[in-house]
């Protein structure tokens, strides 16, 4: 197991203006397999995910790693970021950061656009890419500097069956290579495709969590709703 896990959550809780927009969550996170969140609109799981990235400020509560130096972390957003410069060099950015040699930065480019069936676009402007093509790279990207972890926030969504396909695999061999992947989604069949351990939100809170296998057997209302694609509020 990684020192640097478990990340645990301790009555985090987050507020905008005066209201709760999440918490209190008391949460641990293992290493090991994905960890999908699923929920509908609204119901924080993009706010959990800024929380333990880092990019959302705590209100209440604590959030501590077993060790003491930072995990190194990648987040992609659903809407794709992409730099105004070509794919190759979007992919190279990230390692020019870490001062990696050109060697080796060139060698890990040309891995990574074969992994995505990219081999082409190297000199094409990002900005030209298809939505999908855009999430690919921007996975790519996040991944091309081995993180310790990778948020994801529903990053198929959208997307055409065949790329979500592929989005899917490069998820899969990240977190056979030593990646903890944590993602959201509305889509629950992407979570027993990829996921070990399932947390359901709703209106801020953690409702249920579990194997995906445990949670076809939900033990509330609005869980069950969720499964069966009706409307929750």
């Amino acid at each position: 197991m990684s020192p640097l896990f478990p990340l645990t959550l301790r009555n985090v809780c987050v507020r905008r203006r005066g209201k709760s927009v999440l918490g209190p969550i008391n949460l641990t996170v293992e290493n090991g397999p994905p960890l999908v969140v699923i929920g509908p609109n609204g119901s924080g799981k993009t706010t959990l995910l800024r929380v333990m990235h880092g990019i959302e400020r705590i209100s209440e509560g604590s959030l501590e790693w077993a060790a003491h130096s930072p995990a190194k972390h990648s987040y992609v957003f659903q809407h794709p970021t992409v730099l105004r410069r070509s794919v190759v060099q979007n992919l190279a950015y990230p390692l020019q950061l870490m001062r990696v040699p050109k060697d080796t930065i060139s060698q890990a480019c040309s891995a990574w656009l074969t992994k995505i069936n990219m081999t082409g676009f190297g000199d094409t402007p990002a900005t030209k890419l298809s939505g999908g093509e855009r999430q690919k790279l921007a996975i790519a990207r996040a991944l091309i500097r081995q993180p310790d972890l990778l948020f994801l926030d529903e990053p198929t969504a959208n997307l055409d069956g065949h790329t979500t396909r592929e989005i899917e695999v490069l998820l899969g061999q990240a977190s056979a290579t030593g990646t903890r992947v944590v993602m959201a989604t509305h889509d629950m069949g992407q979570a027993r495709r990829l996921a070990a351990h399932v947390i359901f939100m709703k209106g801020g809170k953690i409702r249920e969590q579990g194997t995906c296998e445990a949670l076809t057997n939900p033990q509330t209302a609005d869980l069950a709703a969720f499964l069966k694609g009706d409307i929750v509020t």
